[in-house]
């Protein structure tokens, strides 16, 4: 057998071993890289993924392979950050069930915030593979976890997804999702009502106990002496803590140091924006769970439009849909940019063009605004032209081929091309990454 056999095999095993979300989380991502006769090398996005791989999972690779080869035969695991994280399919829902569905109550599980219809892009696949790993073992990967990041990035998403993965697999583990504002109010009825030894059992009982929004204890002392004891019981007794926050601990003030130093026991991992690619999946699994579908053009002017948080997202394509509905009338770009004007009116100050962004590009740069246009192939402007497309990409409405249009009558490819390789050189080089943010920052203001 070959390298590609034998991995391919070994995937194909690890497949039917392994539950659905596992294998997608740790294994859809990997890429056999050298095959050497007595190793297979196989490489994985980021070496959180090494790690737990190698600590997990190594011993059933070797198994695997040695019932393929018949024999002896090593697994040496790499990193390869140009390695994209898997981003599993949607698992379709009834468009009535998504639209009327209540909420559950706030310390309840939402059923719609599992790891199968969370869209993993570069912006999350650490704190969802974190969120995973506790969940595949809790309270012995790590404890706490600790979610931090902007509203509407998918951080109750990722908490909740833990308590239906961990409630799935053995229902008799007691798991607890609150918010830190129902632990606070039950605080404050326990006291006021003489039944501390009550929220003591509902708060110190649970196999796992997940809080939200965990910023919301800063100032409030007696909360925070009651959340340190509890924290405490359910770390010495081994049980699993997970914490969400729009800040890191580091930036909770005041916050008791204690306090903080426990949230640093675990592990601290952070959920950035999504990038283009990423909002665009999000649209796309929102529309196959709500069975329809909207032309491509209106799915990019809206992702788009809509960087930074993914409940906004969401809620924007929601409204579209209704008036589609409610109006009979077919979605197209022009009736999208008027029934949203008002939403984009609000979530952006100015309108940006690509004339704008090659301006702003040309000068951070050192070249002419003229130079964007014409077609020659000088190093010194080249470079620049392919981050004025890669940024008109990320911040504009136009499409692939008016941008294109724009730089001299280019092709689309070329603006795709010229996007993958400014998305690619980012990641290796803080330099460009800087350089980029003060230029998206002048183009923003």
């Amino acid at each position: 057998m070959s390298g590609d056999e034998i991995w391919q095999a070994v995937l194909s095993g690890l497949e039917k071993t392994l539950n659905k979300q596992s294998f997608e989380t740790w294994f859809v991502p990997t890429k056999l890289v050298r095959y050497t006769g007595s190793a297979l090398e196989v490489a994985v996005p980021n070496k959180f993924c090494l790690d737990w791989i190698k600590e997990h999972y190594v011993p059933l690779i070797t198994e695997i392979i040695k019932g393929l080869a018949e024999k002896e035969m090593g697994i040496v695991l790499s990193v390869d950050e140009s390695i994209k994280p898997a981003m599993p399919p949607p698992e379709p829902l009834p468009i009535q069930q998504v639209l009327h569905t209540p909420p559950p109550p706030v310390d309840e599980l939402n059923p719609k915030y599992i790891f199968e219809n969370f869209v993993v892009g570069e912006n999350n696949h650490f704190a969802q593979a974190a969120s995973l790993a506790v969940a595949e073992i809790p309270a012995e990967a790590y404890n706490p976890l600790f979610i931090y990041g902007k509203v509407g990035l998918g951080k109750t998403h990722l908490l909740q997804a833990i308590g239906h993965f961990i409630k799935k697999r053995n229902p008799a583990i007691k798991v607890k999702y609150v918010s830190s504002e129902k632990f606070t109010n039950d605080f404050i009825d326990g006291i006021a009502h003489n039944q501390m030894e009550n929220f003591r059992n509902v708060y110190r009982t649970p196999d796992v106990l997940l809080i939200d929004d965990i910023q919301f204890i800063v100032e409030k002392e007696r909360v925070q002496e009651e959340f340190f004891h509890t924290f405490n019981e359910l770390h010495e007794s081994h049980r699993q803590i997970v914490l969400s926050s729009d800040r890191a601990p580091k930036e909770m003030v005041p916050l008791e140091e204690r306090i903080r130093s426990r949230f640093e026991w675990g592990l601290i991992v952070d959920i950035q924006s999504p990038d283009l690619e990423t909002r665009i999946a999000i649209l796309r699994k929102k529309m196959e769970a709500e069975g329809t579908e909207i032309p491509e053009d209106v799915v990019v002017y809206i992702a788009n439009r809509i960087k930074y948080n993914i409940r906004e997202l969401e809620g924007t394509l929601t409204k579209l849909l209704a008036y589609s509905s409610l109006m009979k009338k077919d979605i197209t770009l022009s009736m999208a940019r008027d029934v949203l004007k008002e939403i984009f009116s609000l979530d952006s100050g100015k309108e940006i063009s690509v004339e704008l962004v090659q301006r702003v590009v040309a000068r951070a740069f050192g070249i002419r605004f003229e130079d964007m246009k014409v077609k020659r192939r000088d190093r010194e402007i080249v470079f620049p032209r392919q981050v004025a497309m890669y940024l008109a990409r990320e911040l504009t409405d136009f499409s692939l081929p008016e941008i294109g249009r724009e730089f001299g009558k280019r092709d689309h490819t070329t603006v795709i091309h010229s996007y993958n390789k400014v998305q690619e050189k980012l990641k290796a080089d803080p330099e460009l990454y800087n350089k980029l943010k003060k230029i998206r920052e002048e183009l923003e203001k």
